[in-house]
């Protein structure tokens, strides 16, 4: 096979729509070991494989559209063996398969073309099964007992698998076509095609979570179709459009907004972006707020949304097996049998010491942006729960920060954003013992008091204000008093003896993000992020070359996830060194470049090399929402930019434009009840700017530096 061939053939293509994502490789078929078609956080689709015959259909190339609705596969076949006459030269039918999710449905059409001067008949199989297995029995966890499989049903156009849970609840998933096969075999099914020289001919299939579905139709499908289309339109259109005259950097720019749309669902409480496909297509509370912090500046509403959510699903209870407290915000939700049977804590999970002061930063954010405090008011009992658990927290701990301890063996042994079990060492590489405090996860705690003082204020609460303005002073004289190590850097945390684990990890770049540092102390950090032992020439590393655990393939211990390195350009610039989020961007966008523009989860930390290309990390997710909206997080941290939205005010800091790009507009910026057009111009060694659009007289933009 060609290498070009083999590399999209054994690519994965994904699609989403709701609680429903499928993964499947450049062929369109599912028969690898995390491939099927997911709804639920169960697999209902295991196996779904295209033949002719006995033999797979050759790969001529595949794509998912630009806005990620369609997936599309050109094949066609290998020489076929006679079927009551001559065999078939290889390469005269082209098959052409076409998909889409709607509704928690996958549409499908297959159309075949008859290019030869002869009459072919084609043996059109389908190999089909579902399993049934929660997305953790796909990661590998091992159960010791699974439910009852039941045999495939036989309908006229298709077929029904069954499973029943061990928890009783039934499970059903239907594949039906838009006409009976010839033959059903088990899960094979089977169509005779006879296409004239020149002829075309169509099969539709849909496969969903149904015990008793409708035929497929062409009419339906083209009814979906127009659906699906007209949805991601309308997600896609609420993130302000970035455009500028450089094709590769607009590629990544749209790439990543269609990624970000492609993720959100749309629940009752509004836009929420679901963390990443395949492991986490569900709603994950640190995700979902740092998503939205990043496009704060672009879409405001994507905030609103997470935190309703977050809001109605706040805990109220005590629960050490789902490391739940009255206050806290939740970590990640599922709804899989696992899950459902108390397997796993992740029903319903807490296990997140960060989510809940970052739910504060981005609702006080969020006001600051678009002054709706009628909102804010709407949650405003949650917001306070919500900073009463951190003061419990706070006041338990003999320095006064917020740390963490699992409360069952069955939850997260670190709770922070590097909650792989060995993110969290000591110098010498001695595990610590808890409870733990996070650096950066003071640093939120302490923008987080800050935050909800303004915004108590705004709600007149004066008094409430001063007591959260005093608290986040003295967290944040407590971090430069037991966090700062004399090599001109902050320790990654404080253990349960208080003693401090002497790391240099990237945490304390989202310490700058969150402005807890003195300038002296956050210059020092500055210089040694941008130093060869974090920064990769793609990205910062999550832990500094020379550090006991480094591993540039590790999951959190040197590899480089993008948006954490956002984080890192954002607090650079927050100190003044806009060049250097100007040369993140810079490495962010050629990392992009060489993943098809479109950013993983994480990849490996090795060192750029002249004419390399970044190193994948084998199982990371893709696409992940934070690892898209990072691109408009590390350009506004070049930009400078800060939006007023109440008094239609854009200031912009010390610009720059990235490099190679002279001239930079966004669109549909919200101001209050203004939309205006941002358009950026190099000149020189400075950045002109100018507001266009319908309510430009209306809007403000300044330039500093």
């Amino acid at each position: 096979m060609d290498p070009a061939a083999a590399a999209t053939l054994f690519s994965s293509y994904v699609l989403k729509d709701g609680d429903t994502f499928l993964i499947a490789n450049g062929s369109g078929d599912v028969i690898g070991q995390s491939d099927g078609q997911f709804h639920n956080d169960t697999r209902i689709l295991s196996r779904f494989a295209l033949t002719l015959g006995d033999s797979a259909p050759a790969l001529l190339s595949s794509m998912v559209s630009r806005d990620n609705v369609f997936f599309v596969a050109h094949l066609t076949n290998r020489a076929l063996p006679p079927l009551g006459g001559d065999a078939t030269p290889h390469g005269l039918v082209h098959i052409k398969r076409t998909r889409f999710l709607c509704a928690d449905r996958l549409f499908e059409r297959v159309a075949l073309t008859n290019y030869g001067q002869e009459d072919v008949r084609l043996a059109l199989v389908f190999d089909c099964d579902a399993d049934f297995r929660d997305m953790f029995e796909v990661r590998g966890t091992h159960r010791a007992a699974r439910g009852q499989q039941l045999p495939p049903h036989p309908r006229d156009d298709g077929l029904t698998f069954g499973y029943v849970g061990l928890d009783g609840a039934p499970a059903r998933a239907s594949i039906v076509f838009s006409r009976a096969p010839r033959r059903m075999d088990d899960g094979r099914l089977m169509f005779d095609v006879t296409l004239p020289p020149r002829a075309r001919d169509e099969l539709h299939l849909e496969v969903s979570a149904d015990d008793n579905p409708p035929p497929a139709t062409r009419a339906r499908y083209r009814a979906a179709a127009s659906v699906a289309r007209t949805r991601m339109r309308r997600r896609q259109r609420r993130l302000s459009r970035v455009r500028s005259e450089a094709p590769l950097f607009n590629s990544w720019m749209e790439r990543s907004r269609a990624d970000l749309a492609l993720l959100t669902s749309e629940l009752d409480t509004g836009p929420y972006p679901y963390a990443g496909i395949p492991w986490f297509s569900t709603p994950f509370g640190r995700d979902a707020v740092i998503t939205a912090l990043q496009t704060l500046w672009l879409d405001p509403q994507l905030a609103r949304g997470v935190l309703a959510f977050l809001a109605k699903n706040q805990a109220k209870e005590e629960s050490s097996f789902m490391d739940a407290s009255p206050g806290k915000i939740m970590h990640e939700t599922r709804k899989g049998e696992m899950a459902r049977l108390r397997e796993l804590p992740f029903g319903l999970y807490y296990g997140g010491v960060d989510t809940t002061p970052l739910f504060l930063v981005l609702a006080s954010e969020y006001a600051r942006r678009t002054g709706d405090v009628a909102f804010i008011r709407s949650i405003w009992t949650e917001l306070k729960a919500a900073a009463k658990w951190i003061e419990r927290v706070c006041d338990a701990n003999p320095l006064g920060f917020l740390d963490y301890a699992r409360g069952e063996a069955t939850g997260l042994a670190n709770q922070g954003w590097k909650d792989s079990f060995d993110s969290v060492f000591h110098a010498d590489g001695r595990s610590p013992q808890g409870p733990i405090a996070l650096v950066e996860v003071q640093g939120y705690v302490f923008a987080a008091m800050r935050g909800m003082s303004r915004v108590a204020l705004a709600v007149g609460e004066e008094e409430t204000s001063k007591q959260w303005l005093w608290r986040s002073e003295r967290i944040a004289e407590a971090v430069e008093r037991h966090f700062w190590m004399e090599s001109g850097f902050y320790g990654i945390a404080v253990d349960g003896e208080n003693a401090l684990c002497a790391v240099r990890a990237s945490n304390p770049g989202h310490l700058l993000y969150m402005g807890l540092p003195k300038h002296a102390r956050a210059q020092a950090v500055s210089a040694q992020l941008m130093s060869q032992d974090f920064f990769s020439g793609w990205g910062i590393r999550t832990l500094a070359v020379g550090e006991a655990r480094y591993n540039p393939m590790s999951y959190h211990n040197g590899s480089v996830w993008p948006h954490d390195s956002a984080l890192c350009a954002a607090g650079l610039a927050r100190y003044g060194q806009r060049e250097a989020s100007v040369r993140l961007l810079r490495a962010a966008f050629e990392a992009a470049v060489g993943f098809d523009m479109r950013l993983p989860e994480l990849f490996c930390g090795f060192p750029r090399v002249p004419g390399g290309a970044p190193v994948a990390y084998p199982v990371a997710c893709l696409p992940q929402a934070w690892a898209a909206g990072s691109a408009f997080m590390s350009l506004q941290a070049c930009l400078g930019i800060d939006i007023d939205g109440p008094a239609a005010e854009i200031v912009l800091d010390h610009p720059r434009l990235p490099a190679g790009v002279e001239e930079l507009s966004i669109r549909n910026l919200t101001l209050g009840e203004r939309r205006a057009h941002l358009v950026l111009k190099r000149m020189g060694d400075r950045v002109a700017v100018f507001v266009e659009g319908p309510d430009a007289a209306g809007v403000v933009a300044r330039v500093r530096g």
